[in-house]
């Protein structure tokens, strides 16, 4: 059984770990301290390998789905009050320690004050926390298309409200679909395209509400086509690095260095479809980067384990990571829920 969900969020916590200790440092900082980076390490210290706000608020997000999905289907109604709570449990833990980002930790404090979502988002930050956390969504079987990209937009819009956050992350919980459904990794990029043209003028209102009259856009459709757009020049980028691909390259240097949400999404895909077969070679290429290395290499890991399932990491990685226990009972909650562990 592939387990494509278990592989996925034990992949996007082993590609955060190991992208901890090698973020906020240049290419030669890390070449210095770490050597080459086929040999990049799983850092273990004390028997654990630690991982970062991106984990910890993946595990939010996806705890919080699983409150909302007991009351029935998803909804923008049922999700968003179980996901705020865990949203604000995480911005008040004393373990929110990681370097967490500035617009997660200003949009978790207006949180935790009630009141309309909304007022809350931060509408011009697009920033990668919007969907470095979003895997989740794109595991849950049963879900339908509208539900998904619902989902994915409005756990971005609680703190990013940026629409390219918002499109950025619908298209990375896609991503993560299509590859636990079994999409070969030749497939995807015009899959992704297409998918982002199709929604490119629409505005999910019973999702977003009024978030899109709090920018200046002509209108609502507008204020969706820029997110959009953003997203699809990314993937132009990945497009065309792939076609003179170099493993060996710092990927940053093919799609900018990850910290706003598109360039996280394109950073994680390119690593992943440089190398789809070998994972561990995937998250230590995303970790061994000179930008948002942890959210880099955790997206490509979550690609990479949706696509060959909770098989392609080893035992020695999987048994040291931080949280193991509830990304485990994450993933076996949602495989045991489809044959073979993938959405159907």
């Amino acid at each position: 059984m592939k387990r494509a969900a278990t592989g996925a969020l034990v992949g996007m916590a082993i590609g955060d770990a190991m992208g901890f200790p090698t973020e906020f440092r240049t290419m030669e900082r890390i070449a210095a301290e770490f050597g080459p980076w086929r040999e990049l390490p799983l850092p273990v210290s004390s028997g654990t390998a630690y991982v970062t706000d991106d984990t910890q608020m993946t595990l939010a997000l996806g705890e919080g789905l699983v409150a909302a999905l007991a009351g029935g289907p998803l909804t923008a109604a049922r999700m968003e009050p179980p996901v705020r709570e865990e949203f604000v449990s995480w911005w008040r833990s004393p373990d929110n320690n990681r370097a967490p980002g500035m617009t997660c930790l200003r949009a978790c404090e207006l949180l935790s004050h009630g009141g309309r979502w909304q007022q809350a988002s931060q509408i011009d930050s697009k920033g990668c926390g919007a969907n470095m956390r979003v895997a989740p969504i794109g595991l849950i079987p049963g879900l339908t298309a509208e539900q998904r990209s619902g989902a994915a937009q409005l756990q971005s819009a609680l703190t990013h409200g940026h629409p390219t956050a918002l499109a950025a992350s619908d298209l990375t919980a896609y991503t993560v679909l299509l590859l636990a459904q079994g999409t070969a990794p030749g497939e995807l990029l015009p899959l992704l395209r297409a998918y982002a043209e199709q929604n490119r003028e629409l505005y999910r209102t019973d999702w977003l509400g009024d978030l899109a009259e709090q920018a200046h856009d002509q209108d609502r459709a507008a204020f969706a086509a820029r997110g959009w757009d953003d997203c699809l020049g990314v993937l132009d980028r990945v497009g065309a690095a792939l076609t003179a691909p170099d493993p060996d390259a710092d990927p940053c240097l093919a799609t900018g260095e990850g910290w706003i949400a598109e360039e996280a999404f394109a950073a994680g895909l390119y690593c992943f479809l440089l190398m789809p077969d070998d994972p561990q070679s995937v998250v230590r290429r995303g970790a061994y980067s000179s930008g948002d290395s942890d959210s880099i290499a955790a997206l490509a890991g979550a690609f990479v384990g949706a696509h060959l399932g909770a098989d392609a990491w080893p035992d020695a990685w999987t048994e040291v990571i931080e949280y193991r226990e509830r990304l485990l009972a994450l993933g076996e909650a949602w495989d045991g829920l489809v044959p073979g562990g993938a959405n159907e």
